[in-house]
């Protein structure tokens, strides 16, 4: 039997052929490199230059071997690429531990030694073992005078002139001792701290050959200075 093509058909025979082949010779005109790559990739068809093939509307051309290439941005207007992995930065290294250095030991308290000579006269009247207002203001500079201290020991000593018998100077000079303690005390000083005794007209200040003859004003007034409570302290004094 014989066949006969219209001039259309065979026209339209000639263009698929034509494009079959086009397709084909793109296939193998392929690099190496690109025959190498993987599958994904040599499903999409391109040209030499390495560039995907579309048709008229744009379309990615797709080999039809393998699985369906991978999705990128110029063949699916679709496409979000995939967010890549970024590894944290690494965490600084730790600050060197710096030794700190102990603190200072406290200042140890210091002794202190305070040695106070009252004049008898200004404490009491004469011949008197009451503390009189100036006695007890004289007393007031003295406490005053050993804030922050620490007393261990306070030791007070009364002396008399030597008029009067031994036994009567003796008994008032431990009679104003007693009262300068017991003002001490009342004015919040620990009364065991406090150590009195008398000593009578056996510790004089003046020396031998003064204030000689009977008693009078003039011999009473040069005898004063053997009129006299001495006040004696030891202890610490607290540093700040």
């Amino acid at each position: 039997m014989k066949t006969s093509f219209t001039k259309k058909q065979l026209s339209l025979a000639v263009a698929c052929a034509m494009a079959l082949g086009f397709a084909s010779g793109i296939s193998r005109a392929q690099s190496p490199e690109q025959a190498r790559a993987p599958t994904a990739e040599r499903a999409l068809v391109v040209t030499t230059g390495n560039q995907v093939w579309k048709n008229g509307f744009g379309e990615c051309w797709h080999s039809g071997y393998g699985p369906a290439p991978i999705s990128t941005a110029e063949c699916d207007p679709n496409y979000k690429p995939i967010a890549q992995y970024v590894a944290p930065a690494p965490a600084p290294a730790p600050a060197p531990i710096v030794a700190q250095a102990a603190p200072a030991p406290a200042p140890a308290p210091q002794p202190v030694t305070e040695k106070v000579s009252f004049d008898a006269d200004a404490l009491f009247d004469f011949d008197k073992a009451v503390l009189r207002p100036e006695g007890r203001a004289a007393l007031n500079t003295f406490i005053g005078s050993i804030k922050g201290v620490t007393p261990s020991t306070i030791t007070a000593v009364g002396h008399t002139d030597r008029l009067g018998s031994d036994s009567y100077n003796q008994a008032l000079s431990e009679e104003r001792v007693a009262a300068v303690k017991s003002y001490l005390v009342s004015q919040g000083i620990e009364a065991n701290s406090v150590q009195t005794s008398g000593k009578g007209e056996m510790q004089p200040m003046t020396k031998a050959g003064e204030c000689t003859g009977a008693k009078s004003a003039k011999v009473i007034a040069c005898l004063q200075p053997d009129r006299r409570v001495v006040v004696e302290l030891s202890g610490t004094r607290t540093m700040k």
